[in-house]
């Protein structure tokens, strides 16, 4: 039988195969291997009674992430709130990073609509050419929009603790068995809700990601490419670049570099080019005989 792991949890993995969820164990193979099954694999197994199975092959992965663990994800949706946490550009752009050098499409999700205006926040994002949606789920306001992008995907949620993904998750499931979590005062940010990575099949196609909040990223010698790709990353420095005055400018500092004059000339949001600048700095000094040494923060 073929189904996709939908949670993996103390050394077991829950697949889903016409709707039904059957708890398995791994084949021992795959540990003597160094191969861990992900949420999001798609898998083959062999089904016993009482709904237990065990996974016997992996398919071959479109991408995955080391943390979270997660495989085969199409899109990343990167949630801010309008406060208590307000957005921060550079977190933004640095989730953008990951998920382009991941081949994930970034999709970029602005909640609790109802609190204020994001409309400075959106230009940025729309004028970077990422899609961008505006919502509240509280009031349900744009959550319909948001449904759609949804649609037959394997879709993550992201973002920082309080930013309301799991209020999102349980709107976009009707039914709230997602634990939310209040607001700490004291530290302006919601407390982590999510333990642990979970997948959840949608009604109308596809599959829904809830992971647990993280900050960090290791950068490890598979991933020496983030550092010479990096302007590839920020699509909106592409059709300026190729203007530049030198091969291999940097874009950071350079007499003559095309995508500095579109910075001064308003073509180039100063915020996008100062988490390029921010990433840029974090990783100029990354060598691939040294980079598992490296985190990209």
């Amino acid at each position: 039988m073929t189904g996709i792991i939908i949670k993996a949890l103390s050394g077991f993995y829950y697949v889903f195969c016409d709707n039904v969820i059957y708890q398995c164990k791994a084949r021992g193979s795959f540990r003597k291997s160094g191969i861990s099954p992900l949420v999001c694999d798609k898998v083959d197994f062999e089904a016993t009674e009482d709904c237990n199975g065990r996974i016997v092959e992996i398919f071959e992965r479109r991408n995955h992430l080391e943390r979270p663990p997660v495989a085969n994800i199409d899109k990343l949706f990167i949630v801010s709130s309008f406060e208590n946490p307000s957005p921060n550009t550079l977190v933004i752009d640095k989730m953008t990073v990951i998920a382009k050098h991941n081949n994930i499409e970034p999709v970029i999700v602005f909640n609790k609509s109802d609190m204020g205006d994001f409309k400075d926040f959106q230009k940025i994002y729309q004028n970077a050419g990422f899609k961008t949606y505006v919502c509240s789920a509280e009031t349900g306001d744009g959550m319909d929009e948001l449904q759609c992008e949804l649609q037959n995907s394997v879709s993550a949620f992201t973002g920082n603790s309080g930013v309301g993904k799991s209020s999102i998750l349980n709107y976009i499931l009707g039914n709230s068995i997602i634990e939310t979590g209040e607001i700490s005062q004291k530290l302006g940010r919601g407390r982590h809700t999510t333990r642990h990575t979970q997948a959840y099949a949608l009604t109308f196609g596809g599959f829904v990601v809830d992971t647990p909040g993280f900050s960090s990223l290791d950068v490890d010698s598979f991933d020496y490419s983030l550092k010479e790709n990096l302007p590839d990353y920020f699509n909106e420095f592409s059709q300026f670049s190729k203007d530049c005055k030198f091969t291999g400018c940097t874009h950071t500092k350079e007499t003559g570099c095309a995508v500095i004059n579109a910075l001064n000339q308003g073509k180039i949001e100063a915020t996008r080019h100062n988490s390029y600048i921010e990433i840029f700095e974090q990783l100029k000094d990354l060598k691939p005989w040294n980079c598992k040494k490296n985190k990209f923060k």
